[in-house]
């Protein structure tokens, strides 16, 4: 079976960083691309950030340009989003998802997903 685990999130002040991980279970994350997305109560997803299998680009919402940082480590089979000096208006539930080879914005298209993660900014 196919799986995300997310680990990383929690409360930070304003100003401070998170680093967000993704661990891939009963597939090879290399051969994805894994975008991460964030969401708000009564909202839909929304792009945060992308990495492709194909030739390892990055993308990132305009808002998070950098501040933010998606890597990969394969040897862990684990993708993971940097946060840094992150403001209250990043505060959201995080999912990384899966999908074929090139990044999507549309969330829809996403074939696996993690159990989501809450990021909280507040002093």
């Amino acid at each position: 079976q196919l799986h995300l685990v997310e680990s990383g999130g929690g409360l930070v002040q304003p100003g401070g960083s998170l680093r967000l991980s993704c661990a891939a279970s009963g597939f090879t994350l290399d051969y994805y691309a894994i975008g991460w997305f964030r969401q708000a109560p009564g909202k839909e997803r929304e792009g945060v950030s992308c990495i492709s299998s194909s030739d390892g680009s990055t993308y990132y919402a305009d808002s998070v340009k950098g501040r933010f940082t998606i890597s990969r480590d394969n040897a862990k089979n684990t993708e993971y989003l940097q946060m840094n000096s992150l403001k209250p208006k990043n505060t959201d539930v995080y999912y990384c998802a899966a999908v074929g080879i090139i990044c999507y914005s549309d969330y829809t298209l996403y074939d696996y997903w993690g159990q989501g993660n809450q990021v909280t900014v507040s002093s």
